[in-house]
């Protein structure tokens, strides 16, 4: 943040040099990632049915949206018909300014998500529910609303549906990860059921599928044996077939 400061005052010509070009930054520790497994998606998802934010959970699990990314959603990106999310908007926490609505993290972000029938079906329900609630309460109800809000449509705190899932997970037993490796563990599921890591790319947002394949290195060694046997097994089938007679 520094050394980006001083480059801009640099280029104001309110400094002639940025000092930080002389400094050796240390090595940023990568975090190590965690995922569910396919029993603890099993698991996760039946300790989560009754919960208030399991709507948020399950849409972050079968698209791998960024929290900010699936609670600022609003139902005029959502096409129940096409069975498609679109990622325009971000509902985030500003220190000093409260929740705000912001642009996508990068261009590629911005991007168009395919749901799965069982995440349309959800949203397809929680649509109606959010209508009947809003017409009970004598409220209205707008396309432009989020899709995940209060009774009165105002967005849920984004801090709270994180301490809410830290919660769940303890009291489900389930291994310690973040919300956000919810969007982790789609994103292995994809790569070890054989997605095409450039999918998997779009699919996030990623701006390059070079952040893909250095996130995700740990799923290769296992798809990299695999297609090693999978070329085998195609040649041998081919080497096989008898030679086409000539007579």
């Amino acid at each position: 943040i520094l050394s980006e400061a001083l480059k801009h005052a640099v280029k104001w010509e309110l400094l002639m040099r940025n000092v930080c070009d002389e400094v050796d930054p240390p090595r940023p520790q990568n975090r190590e990632m965690a995922a569910f497994d396919e029993i603890g998606v099993e698991r996760f998802l039946e300790a989560a049915a009754p919960h208030r934010y399991e709507s948020v959970y399950f849409l972050a699990l079968y698209t791998g949206m960024r929290r900010s990314e699936v609670l600022g959603l609003r139902w005029t990106a959502v096409d129940l018909t096409a069975k498609t999310v679109s990622v325009v908007e971000t509902l985030q926490r500003i220190l000093g300014k409260g929740m705000m609505t912001l642009q996508p993290k990068t261009d590629k972000s911005r991007r168009l998500v395919n749901l799965p029938p069982s995440a349309a079906a959800l949203l397809s329900g929680l649509k109606v529910k959010q209508q009947e609630e809003r017409k009970s309460l004598d409220l209205p109800w707008e396309e432009s609303d989020y899709v995940f809000c209060l009774a009165d449509g105002r967005p849920y705190s984004p801090d709270k549906v994180s301490l809410a899932f830290a919660d769940l997970i303890k009291e489900a037993g389930l291994p310690h990860i973040r919300l956000h490796d919810l969007r982790h563990t789609h994103a292995t599921m994809m790569l070890k059921n054989g997605v095409n890591p450039k999918i998997v790319s779009e699919r996030l947002g990623h701006s390059s599928v070079v952040i893909t394949l250095d996130i995700y290195s740990h799923v290769l060694p296992g798809l990299q044996e695999e297609a090693a046997m999978k070329f085998e097994e195609g040649l041998r089938r081919t080497t096989e077939q008898p030679s086409p007679r000539t007579d």
